[in-house]
């Protein structure tokens, strides 16, 4: 079944061509959902944008595409107004049709799509010997979300973990572990990863004040580079440490992920510079060999270089990535390789995909594409930081969202004189802990900085995923009470919708599909969320005005329908975000 929108921009077509002439075929319809419920559901404003080449008045074009449109089974008869904007609004016998279709398919409507394709999508990305942040929030949940929306449209997906695990700091770090704690180079668990932050600090220190101890560690990342037995059994068991901590982060936020990290191009490095070399795009600047990059200037006005190989010989973060795109381009197959960093790396990003263009290595059809986020700030606007200053650790974050979502359950479950066992209110506070800590990251745009409150996301009120949740718990409520099995409600029941409330939630509800195709195109989390806020609202009001275990029949099976789909609809929106449900709370 393809999206409602679809349907109607195809019948516009069909129109335009029928009215106008094959030309006219490409012609985008402009059709988008009324900004206003008194324009109908659906607003066409292609006639505004045929003014010039068919020389005539946009409500005159309106009244000829209005002409030849064929849509009677699907909206009411299209009025025009203003100056030419043709108003569509939805027939209820079309909605009763397609939401009872709806309510036996599995997947609420949203097809797959025609032409799947490999799709990389590059997030996460924590570096080793550091304890991932805050920051690293926003990376792993965006990334996460968008791969699970393009998994459910049905392309493959390569979900990367592009860890740092390559470079100085492990000459650094080396060097200073063989001088202070010589065990954890050779012994698994002789370290915890504190204990790691804090020895790679104390070596920072001493690389950037003692020469001696930085011609030594920039010895050592030769001998690591070259294969050196010893450096190379060090180096396993410093990542490996770091690895267990991440993973279970990672096992909290249920992220799945392949490790690749920036070791694994290091064998394709001297192979890119070559090949830039050989493209003729390499020029050599002050020892180094550089690509200048177009449309990057200073102050003077020069062009900026790319450097790919330093004046020592060594390589850096841009190599690397050119290494990595030409590998998941090559061996991967990816027609689509998606970058979820933040928006500061945006220069970086659109440096190398210059450069790989460039060196053509880019196929017609396949597209880079840098996925931006903007900041976590505290509520004081400031970047968000614990009290002494120090970066907030994710894990710390995480730890304290579950703590309040479960403390403010057992106050709600005291004051209500309720009593639940610990296993549920443990289950409870992590789900809705955690959960709120997505959806309050992915419903803002992530192009914006935002303000972190633990009090306003884990809010029963307002845009939260507690909201959200209480929604869904109410359709189980209704379950429960009435003794409903929704699954036994029958394929052949339909759905009848009379009051307004009806109306307006079963609209929302078909409009899932066109959201889901925004947000495969967009990679826009924040639009899911809010259709999903959206769609809470609109049950609760229908909820609250139209009866349903109390109804006559065939109204109560109908309005039972009704809830189950906008329960599903939660669920399975937010299981694109990431976020399990509870059946209760």
């Amino acid at each position: 079944m393809d999206a409602l929108i679809e349907q109607l921009r195809q019948r516009f077509r069909e129109a335009l061509v029928a009215a106008f002439g094959g030309e006219f075929a490409a012609t985008d319809p402009i059709v988008v959902p009324a900004s206003n419920p008194k324009f109908g559901d659906y607003q066409a404003n292609v006639a505004l944008s045929l003014t010039k080449p068919l020389k005539q008045k946009p409500r005159e074009i309106a009244e000829t595409l209005v002409a030849n449109l064929n849509i009677a089974d699907i909206c009411q008869k299209p009025e025009i107004a203003g100056p030419g904007f043709i108003n569509l609004t939805l027939k209820p016998a079309y909605l009763e049709l397609v939401l009872s279709q709806i309510a036996v398919d599995a997947r609420l409507g949203v097809p797959t799509v025609k032409l799947p394709q490999r799709v990389v999508v590059d997030f996460s990305s924590p570096n080793i010997a550091k304890e991932m942040h805050v920051g690293h929030l926003r990376s792993t949940i965006i990334g996460d979300c968008i791969a699970r929306i393009l998994e459910f449209r049905g392309y493959e997906v390569l979900r990367l973990n592009h860890i740092g695990d390559w470079g100085t700091q492990f000459g650094m770090l080396i060097t200073y572990l063989r001088e202070v704690h010589p065990t954890a180079l050779t012994t698994a668990d002789a370290l915890d990863l504190g204990d790691l932050v804090g020895f790679y600090r104390q070596a920072k220190k001493r690389f950037d004040e003692d020469p001696s101890f930085q011609e030594a560690a920039r010895h050592q990342v030769v001998k690591l580079q070259g294969g050196d037995r010893a450096s190379r059994r060090a180096w396993e068991l410093i990542c490996e440490q770091s690895r267990r901590e991440f993973l279970q982060i990672y096992q909290l936020l249920d992220i799945k992920l392949q490790e690749r990290g920036e070791s694994f191009y290091n064998p394709f490095l001297a192979d890119v510079v070559a090949d830039l070399r050989q493209q003729g795009l390499l020029k050599e600047d002050q020892g180094a060999q550089c690509v200048f990059l177009e449309g990057f200037t200073n102050k003077e006005g020069d062009a900026l270089p790319l450097i790919v190989q330093k004046s020592d010989g060594g390589y850096n973060y841009a190599t690397t990535d050119l290494a990595a795109i030409g590998y998941r381009l090559q061996h991967d197959g990816a027609t689509r390789i998606i970058y979820v960093t933040d928006a500061g790396q945006a220069t970086h990003f659109a440096a190398i995909f210059q450069v790989a263009q460039r060196a053509g290595w880019i196929p017609l059809g396949v597209s880079l594409i840098h996925v931006p986020f903007g900041l976590v700030l505290g509520e004081d606007g400031k970047k968000f930081k614990t009290r002494s200053g120090d970066t907030v650790r994710l894990r710390d974050l995480l730890d304290e969202a579950i703590a309040r979502a479960k403390a403010d359950l057992q106050a709600r479950l005291a004051a209500e004189g309720r009593t639940e066992t610990p296993e549920f209110c443990d289950h409870v506070g992590q789900t809705v802990g955690i959960g709120a800590v997505k959806y309050a990251d992915l419903s803002q745009n992530r192009t914006s900085n935002y303000i972190f409150s633990y009090d306003k996301m884990l809010a029963l009120q307002g845009n939260t995923a507690p909201y959200l949740l209480y929604a869904y718990v109410r359709v189980q409520g209704i379950a429960r009470k009435g003794e409903i099995n929704f699954e036994k409600l029958g394929t052949d029941a339909q759905i009848s919708l009379g009051e307004a409330t009806e109306l307006v939630l079963a609209k929302h509800l078909l409009q899932f599909s066109d959201v889901i195709a925004e947000v495969e195109q967009d990679l826009l989390p924040n639009r899911l969320c809010l259709y999903l806020f959206e769609l809470s609202q609109k049950f609760n009001q229908f909820y609250d005005r139209c009866p349903v275990l109390q109804a006559e029949e065939p109204q109560r099976t109908s309005r039972l329908i009704l809830s189950d789909l906008t329960a599903r609809t939660l669920k399975l929106g937010l299981s694109l975000l990431g976020i399990s449900v509870v059946e209760r709370m």
